[in-house]
């Protein structure tokens, strides 16, 4: 890494400038004539710069953030201007952008500004009320050699720069990343601006004028994601933002004080009164243990009492929910948001005699916990734990498409802050093992003289192979999902013709998701003169590798273990007969096992079988010094996978 200290100049300088609206800063002639990155070699396209100005003020009594990027990219190649030449600035909720201006420098020095209507804004994802949007433009002009540069301001309104994650590091090399950032700072204001830098090597804090804080980085490389990587944020460079009172607490002590504030926070919400008592005598009723009595309450939480977030209600009888105060306002109208239903769960429980508390827990699916950064900006999730024979288990029914006994993926393997009004403790939440998260699928085909190949399929999905997909379609019409399941084998085989799509168990969460379907691909099997080749994976037929580079930077990381149960019952056409056929390799991999069968029957059927478990013993973290090894196993399945036998016509009289 190397420091500028004289760049601090000309942060002044600019910081007045782009706030004013002036002109451009100057162009760099020997960046003109840069022919190649200083950052990466045989990069497309390299930012000289990256500033970003964050401000924090109150404007008629409402807290006010402006965050002002200006950047300057340098481009090397076709492959990066067709990359960078076209901009989106993505804003969501109540923040806006706008004073976008853009200019491209071609080689010769020639200036061609962006022009103000050449900017428009568009809907980039419109979902259950979620909006965001983009300021999109394209960049004038743009070739190998020039450098283009724009700049915008974001407005974001009625709220401060806390817990806003600054990036460092990017899609493209950048050598130099400033930040200058001005705190609010005004009376009777206890918190103070703080700052955790994570993966990165950013310079210390200098002051400089108008109340501005700035640092930087040097020469930070590309984020280039990998498949099955870590979250982003626990691998690229970038700094949280925050503000906080100084309390200067070990992570222990914070945390334990903060599990005696949790079980204090929630008393209400978890309030056991008369009412309460009665439906949990009416529920549990008939119970012989406690792990009954749990299962009464959850079915009863899941299916008595309406998700008005998640389930399919219309947005008249979303507004007609009268908000919840306490569990009984649930269970007596029997309707109410995740969280109102997993507090009447609580609440539930230990009327029943059980000893239930919330439990706050991180995202593994955002970022990896870690319990010596003492803030709750990353446990902000919550479960219900309940101690059953001197254990503590974790329920969530308020997630509608979460079984019971498991957990979103997201929330399993993790550190659970238990709370209690004495001695909260921190604990592991179980991963579910791989045959609790399987794909069965299953195909009874026959085999034409042509190739094609025709037949009945079922998949079923249980656990997180489930639920990811149900959460997929949840709002989706019938009509919807039977496209879905159709784009999803037409993506493998695009000439594949679907008839009679079933989809079941859409919106159940114990029972396995289930597609069925009649299917024909025409030259499934290729014909070479009196031989077919066959594939008899076909719920793998033309899937890609899974790793395909031979080196890797990032750990690898699976969600969750799985496993994976294929049976396939092709019969054969008249007149051929397996020739010389070999089974793919079978073996065992410490982590799983991935295990295949061919038989012939006497009436011309073959049967294949797929076995593949991953995961065992919690096995889903992987650093790259073993990547060789993962990468090896993934391989030697993909090349079972696509195995084909070969048949050949008999010969005359031998039928």
């Amino acid at each position: 890494m190397r420091y500028l200290p004289q760049s601090f100049v000309f942060i002044l300088l600019a910081q007045s400038a782009l706030v004013a609206g002036v002109d451009w800063k100057p162009v760099d002639p020997a960046d003109l004539a840069l022919k190649s990155s200083r950052v990466e070699k045989d990069a497309d396209a390299e930012a000289i710069f990256w500033e970003v100005w964050v401000m924090d003020e109150v404007q008629g009594g409402e807290p006010h953030s402006v965050l002002t990027n200006y950047v300057r990219i340098k481009i090397f190649t076709d492959r990066g201007r067709e990359k960078h030449s076209t901009v989106d600035l993505q804003f969501a909720g109540k923040n806006r952008i706008a004073d976008v201006a853009g200019r491209t420098i071609k080689p010769d020095g020639t200036i061609l500004e962006l022009k103000k209507d050449a900017v428009f804004e568009r809907m980039v994802v419109k979902a259950g009320g979620f909006k965001v949007k983009a300021k999109s433009f394209a960049m004038p002009g743009v070739e190998p050699g020039a450098i283009i540069e724009y700049r915008w301001r974001e407005f974001r309104d009625e709220q401060l720069a806390n817990y806003v994650r600054l990036p460092f590091q990017r899609d493209l090399p950048i050598q130099l990343v400033q930040y200058h950032i001005k705190p609010l700072n005004i009376p009777y204001f206890p918190y103070g601006m703080r700052t955790m830098g994570f993966h990165c090597n950013n310079s210390q804090f200098v002051k400089e004028r108008d109340g501005f804080y700035g640092t930087m980085m040097t020469d930070v490389p590309a984020f280039v994601e990998e498949p099955h990587m870590p979250p982003v944020d626990d691998v690229r460079a970038w700094m949280l933002v925050y503000y906080s009172e100084d309390k200067k607490l070990t992570p222990d002590k914070y945390w334990k004080d903060y599990g005696k504030q949790t079980f204090t926070s929630y008393k209400e919400s978890t309030k056991v009164n008369g009412g309460v008592r009665k439906a949990a005598e009416s529920i549990v009723n008939g119970a012989a243990t406690d792990e009954e009595k749990l299962r009464k309450v959850f079915d009863y939480c899941r299916t008595k009492i309406k998700n008005v977030q998640r389930d399919a209600v219309t947005a008249e009888e979303r507004a007609d929910t009268k908000k919840n105060k306490t569990p009984a306002d649930t269970i007596n109208q029997g309707a109410g948001t995740g969280f109102d239903i997993d507090m009447a769960f609580a609440a539930l429980a230990n009327a029943a005699g059980l000893d239930a508390r919330i439990a706050r827990l991180s995202d593994r699916g955002d970022k990896f916990f870690d319990m010596s950064f003492p803030d709750t900006y990353f446990i902000r999730g919550y479960d219900v734990a309940v101690n059953v024979d001197g254990k503590w288990r974790f329920y969530d029914p308020g997630s509608t498409s979460v079984p019971f006994g498991m957990l979103r993926w997201q929330e399993e393997g993790q550190k659970a802050l238990v709370s209690d009004n004495k001695e909260p403790e921190f604990v592991d939440t179980p991963l579910a093992p791989p045959e609790k998260s399987a794909a069965k699928r299953s195909g009874v085909f026959r085999l034409s003289e042509d190739g094609t190949l025709e037949g009945d399929v079922r998949m079923t999905y249980t656990g997180h192979q489930g639920i990811g997909r149900k959460n997929g379609i949840e709002s989706d019409s019938e009509e919807q999902r039977k496209e879905n399941v159709r784009d999803m084998i037409k993506g493998q085989m695009s000439t594949a013709e679907l008839s009679d799509i079933v989809v079941e168990n859409a919106t159940d969460p114990e029972k396995p998701l289930v597609y069925r379907f009649h299917v024909k691909v025409p030259g499934y099997a290729q014909r070479t003169g009196k031989r077919l080749f066959l594939q008899l994976s076909f719920f793998e037929f033309n899937r890609p590798a899974l790793f395909t580079s031979a080196t890797r930077k990032y750990s690898v990381y699976f969600h969750y273990p799985w496993s994976d149960e294929d049976t396939v019952d092709v019969k054969l056409p008249a007149g051929y007969e397996l020739d010389h056929a070999d089974a793919p390799a079978t073996f065992d991999f410490g982590t799983g096992a991935y295990k295949v069968k061919i038989q012939v029957t006497s009436d011309k059927r073959l049967l294949y079988s797929r076995n593949l478990v991953f995961g065992n013993n919690g096995a889903i973290f992987f650093p790259p010094t073993v990547y060789p090894q993962i990468k090896k196993v993934f391989d030697t399945v993909h090349e079972s996978d696509m195995h084909a036998i070969t048949l050949k016509q008999a010969a005359a009289g031998t039928q």
